[in-house]
Parts: C-alpha cells; structure tokens; sequence
C-alpha cells in the first residue's frame, strides 16, 4: 500500500517569539502544492525504512518516517513492515518534504491497520515528530500559529495562477537558520494579510528568515528579484529556504533560471 506525499508552501512566515522550550512562536499560511514524494508499507519480517531517489543525509535508521511507524507500532501492536519512501521533493528546501512523508505514513498506516484514528489523534502523533508535521493530515490551506502546530481554516484558492517553484543548488540548514533570525511582533498578523488580493501581498506578506538567508546566500535573493522581473505577481522564500516560489497570473517558462537551479512548474 503507497500514498503520495505533497510538499507544502509558507505563504508569509513572521516568527513572533522565542519561546522557553527553545522553540519559536509563529505566523504562517500552510498552502499544499503539487510535488510529490512517495511512501510505500510492505509486510516484512523485521521493520526498516529503504530510501530512493534524493539522498537524504544521515541515516536512514533515523528516518522520521520509521521514527513515526515505531510509535505507532508501540502503542497498536502492530506488524513489522518495510518502509520504502521514494524521495523527490527537494531536501533542505523548506517545503516540509520530511514532515509531509512522515505525516501520509501516520495516515497510510490507519487506513491499512483499520485503526480508524480520528484527525486530532494523527495530528497528535505528528505534533510528536515535527512542528509543522500535523498540517499534513488534514492537507489544507491553513493559518497555523503557536510553534506552527495549531491551525485555522482560511479561504484561499490559487489554482487559477500558476505557481513556479525554483530550488537553487544550496542546503539550508533550518536550526542555522533560526540562530540567526530576528523574532518581532507583526504590525498586521497574517491572519489578516492573506485575506488581501494577491497582487496587494508584496510589501506586506514577508519571511523573517529571508533577512539572514540572503545574507549568507545571496543567490536565493537573486532569483527572488528574477522571478519579479519576469512578471511574478508575489514571489517568496518558502520556509526556512532555499527554493522560492513565485505566482504567476499566467503559464512561463524561465529557461535563464532552469541553467543552474531545479524549475518546477504548474504546482
């Protein structure tokens, strides 16, 4: 049994405040795009996780994915299985790649194993293994709040624009990329901003991690400026980086970019 695993986009990221328990408090909109990576459960006779495609750094006996199925498998009891992911979101792009994987593993293994785990309960679990881990399961647009695990519903649809994704040949680490970010206190929250039309965002929807990113990458804020130079209505980086998104009122091609950076098109 398999399920696709789409990555995410942050529509607007203000971090807030650091909180006691080191992490940050956030503003984000959650926005579910079409790029895919692939989990598979196979009966087996011992529980591992086979990883294919993207490389994934570290060891793959430390893939949330088998760290989300052995919490699963403690509390239900339930068989071995081989976990086969086929990696092709980029890594270290802030597109949640691993959350997503982790999060349609919780899901895939409710629907196989009948658990029939309400939404809060697999949420539960995923708030376990990251923070923005639980938007997975539900999949929605959403304006999420706290440590980026608490979530409310918002109206938006972008599937009349064209959105362009560009991943540079760069790996941002996200804990290097909150030990240099500055945390403030927005003058307008996104709850609010996102409610604005789109071609009102720029200026207004930000990313507090863009200040330090581009500092130590400057090739990321480059093709920022590329995208709005080729017609973008609102461009940003997504996360914590390096791949920046841009939305488009209409289909384009962006040969100059596709040089040295991965395009993905019509997500």
């Amino acid at each position: 049994m398999l399920s696709l695993a789409n990555a995410k986009l942050n529509l607007g990221l203000f971090l807030t405040e650091k909180r006691e328990d080191g992490y940050h408090n956030l503003e984000t909109v959650f926005y579910p795009v079409k790029l895919y990576d692939v989990v598979e459960l196979i009966d087996a006779n011992e529980t591992n996780c086979i990883i294919k495609g993207i490389n994934i750094p570290g060891n793959a006996a430390d893939n949330i994915c088998l760290k989300a199925f052995v919490q699963l498998q403690k509390d239900f009891n339930l068989p071995n299985q081989q976990i086969v992911l086929l990696k092709n979101i980029p890594v270290g792009a802030g597109l949640g790649g691993g959350s997503a994987d982790a999060a349609f593993l919780i899901k895939l293994v409710n629907e196989k194993f009948k658990l029939n785990l309400p939404v809060e309960k697999m949420q539960d679990y995923a708030r376990n293994l990251g923070a923005d881990c639980a938007f997975f399961i539900e999949n929605k647009p959403v304006y999420a709040f706290a440590k980026g695990d608490e979530f409310e519903d918002v109206t938006l649809d972008l599937s009349t624009y064209s959105i362009v994704l560009v991943k540079p040949n760069v790996h941002v680490s996200t804990a290097e990329a909150y030990q240099n970010v500055k945390v403030k206190q927005p003058k307008v929250s996104l709850k609010e901003l996102i409610n604005l039309p789109l071609n009102e965002w720029k200026g207004k929807i930000e990313n507090d991690f863009e200040t330090s990113v581009f500092a130590k990458f400057p090739q990321i804020d480059e093709i920022k400026t590329k995208l709005y130079a080729a017609g973008a209505t609102f461009a940003l980086m997504s996360g914590s980086g390096s791949s920046v998104f841009a939305i488009f009122e209409k289909p384009v091609l962006l040969a100059d970019l596709e040089k040295e950076n991965q395009v993905f098109y019509n997500l």
